[in-house]
């Protein structure tokens, strides 16, 4: 989640989509995102990074998140923005990223905040889930 949820946090959600998927996760794992102050579109140079390693979001389109729907979550990915608070004895694990804005931003920055969010999402998505059979030969 972040504030707009126009670009940071959607480079998160198609990741983690992404993840869910390759490692047959998605009978139990849901992704939701969102941003406390909705922009009106992704943002565009956002939609150009993301096309480059074959993921499109051109569709997709800001929304708002709540506090309550983020105590529903086992994990909460902030992007360094957040104005949302939870209290800690809902047992939610609040990951701060810390990104920087790709809003106003060239292609070239953002294409370096979207490899720092992939490896994030990668990473938390190792720590909750069980390595893939080949790894596990290894």
């Amino acid at each position: 989640m972040c504030v707009q949820n126009a670009g940071r946090s959607q480079m998160a959600t198609a990741f983690a989509e992404r993840e869910r998927d390759r490692r047959g996760l998605g009978d139990r794992v849901e992704v939701l995102t969102g941003g406390t102050d909705p922009a009106d579109e992704v943002h565009p140079v956002v939609v150009d990074a993301m096309a480059e390693v074959g993921i499109d979001i051109a569709d997709r389109e800001p929304k708002a998140i709540t506090t309550e729907e983020l105590a529903t979550c086992d994990y909460v990915a902030t992007m360094g923005c957040s104005t949302l608070e939870l209290d800690p004895a809902v047992g939610v694990d609040v990951r701060d990223w810390a990104l920087d804005d790709p809003h106003g931003r060239d292609l070239a920055a953002v294409r370096e905040i979207r490899e720092t969010v992939e490896s994030n999402v990668v990473a938390l998505f190792d720590e909750f889930s069980e390595p893939a059979e080949d790894q596990r030969q290894g």
